[in-house]
């Protein structure tokens, strides 16, 4: 019966409109006091890259310079100095000079197809990885900044058929 006498209470508190006893944050009305506190961060300079393939495509005959380009992109904290540099790749005997690629099939390992990197279109200055002679220099911006990596296979005597290819590592100095 008193379970019954508390829900009907309820109930004709909430039809007519009775205040119900709720819980509230109490209100305070003698004063405030305020306080401050620092919020920081600390950001070095700082860069990564990321570096696309190149690829020169399917080909026949090494008569004439095949040529394309791919990318790098570099990230650096806003005005952050930096250089990239493209090593001569994995292949015994390259140097940025004279970049090679080697055969990949059993018994081929030790052919390779000539190519090269290059910092302009006109294939006219070589990219390498000695800072202040041959790197790309740039300013971070805080956002990625890409940058065309030119390449050109030249004419040359063509070796057997294969999937020749090397490894290039792209560094940024900051």
């Amino acid at each position: 019966m008193k379970q019954k006498l508390v829900a009907s209470s309820l109930i004709a508190a909430l039809v007519f409109g009775v205040p119900l006893q709720l819980a509230r944050a109490a209100v305070y009305n003698n004063g405030t006091a305020t306080a401050t506190f620092t919020v920081t961060i600390i950001l070095n300079a700082n860069c990564s890259i990321t570096a696309n393939p190149l690829n020169f495509g399917t080909n026949g005959v090494l008569g004439t310079a095949i040529n394309q380009q791919s990318t790098v992109a570099v990230t650096c904290t806003n005005t952050t100095p930096y250089n990239v540099g493209l090593d001569a790749g994995t292949v015994t005997g390259s140097t940025v000079g004279t970049r090679l690629m080697a055969g990949t099939a059993t018994g081929n390992t030790a052919t390779t197809v000539a190519f090269n990197l290059y910092q302009d279109a006109g294939h006219g200055v070589p990219w390498g990885n000695t800072q202040g002679t041959n790197t790309v220099s740039g300013t971070g911006s805080g956002s990625a900044q890409s940058i065309v990596v030119y390449g050109q296979v030249p004419a040359q005597a063509t070796p057997r058929p294969d999937t020749y290819q090397t490894t290039v590592t792209a560094t940024v100095y900051f």
